[in-house]
């Protein structure tokens, strides 16, 4: 009763009842009805049971657990070995203050509980073993930028810049970016503008020397470069260990691969993310980053702006394929 209690997440009260057998032998039947599943222990972890043994969930197993047990979602999850202390403060109380008046004056009745905030408030954290342990939402939105390299280390963005047009080109650089969520997204531009030009509009047209041994830098319409970080960030599929988010840029061409589950996306849902219906698999992670008061400069109008502006910019479509546990976006530039 005490293990169920409170050792298990969210906590159990089984029933428990004595059996009695002619033959005079009598037994004490435990009785678990798991309503709230999947349940883990108190350092975030999950376990099954397969025959007689007992082992922790693979990648694939969690993924299908929590499928099953709508609404929770990995975002939900706490961080394993995560503590407070690896939250950024001042992030979090930046993000606050910005509801100054209403809802922030309200959370700060009783000073600055960043405990409460975060689990009571923000929903970015959840108690085990009586500490408050930021979820993995939580720890990508507000984590330390150290602690997120740590404790996430597969939601770093591998960035790489090839001299050619495909992945089989001769790398020029390749760096690993890491950090929250917004240390994300300032690094990927960043990495972004150092080989490419971004543009508020379609520049004047340019007569080039095809003799020229160079590949002059590609252009691309900054709003649609904006967006299509912002999306990989935001919707980058958790369960998935194996696949990292790489963003590509080729002399022509800028490629963001995500990692995404394939069942059940594609081709049904690749056809209606274009028109808008999205498809979000952290709503809480995408609500706050989405939020003025997070700090990101961000531009509005999701995935079909994306494709309308890129198609004006440069006369063609950007390119969007699923498969095998990736999402690729393909930005072509002029």
């Amino acid at each position: 009763m005490r293990i169920c209690r409170e050792e298990i997440i969210p906590p159990l009260i089984p029933f428990i009842d004595r059996i009695a057998f002619d033959n005079g032998r009598r037994i004490v039947a435990l009785d678990v009805q798991g309503k709230r599943r999947p349940y883990r222990t108190r350092d975030g972890r999950f376990f099954i049971r397969v025959g007689d043994v007992k082992r922790e969930t693979s990648p694939e197993e969690l993924s299908t657990l929590l499928d099953d047990a709508r609404p929770l979602l990995y975002e939900d999850v706490p961080a394993a070995r995560a503590a407070l202390g690896d939250i950024d403060e001042a992030h979090l109380w930046s993000f606050m203050r910005a509801f100054a008046g209403g809802a922030f004056d309200e959370s700060t009745a009783k000073g600055y509980p960043t405990s409460e905030i975060l689990e009571r408030y923000l929903r970015l954290a959840s108690t085990t073993q009586d500490e408050a342990t930021p979820t993995a939402a939580g720890l990508l939105l507000f984590g330390k930028d150290e602690s997120v390299a740590k404790l996430l280390p597969r939601t770093s963005i591998v960035a790489t810049r090839f001299s050619g047009d495909n992945a089989q080109a001769p790398i020029i650089e390749r760096v690993e970016l890491q950090g929250n969520l917004a240390t994300l997204f300032e690094s990927a531009q960043r990495f972004v503008s150092r080989y490419s030009d971004l543009w508020d509009a379609k520049p004047a047209r340019t007569s080039v020397d095809g003799a020229d041994p160079v590949v002059p830098r590609a252009n691309y319409h900054r709003r649609v470069i904006c967006e299509a970080i912002a999306n990989a960030l935001i919707h980058r599929d958790l369960v998935v260990r194996e696949v990292t988010t790489r963003l590509h840029i080729f002399d022509r061409a800028i490629e963001l691969v995500n990692p995404r589950r394939s069942a059940g996306f594609a081709p049904e849902a690749l056809k209606s993310i274009r028109f808008g219906v999205q498809q979000r698999l952290n709503p809480r992670v995408a609500a706050i980053f989405s939020s003025e008061a997070y700090g990101m400069q961000l531009t509005r109008g999701g995935l079909p702006m994306l494709l309308r502006e890129a198609k004006s910019f440069s006369n063609r479509l950007p390119e969007i394929v699923a498969f095998n546990d990736e999402f690729r976006l393909r930005i072509h530039g002029i």
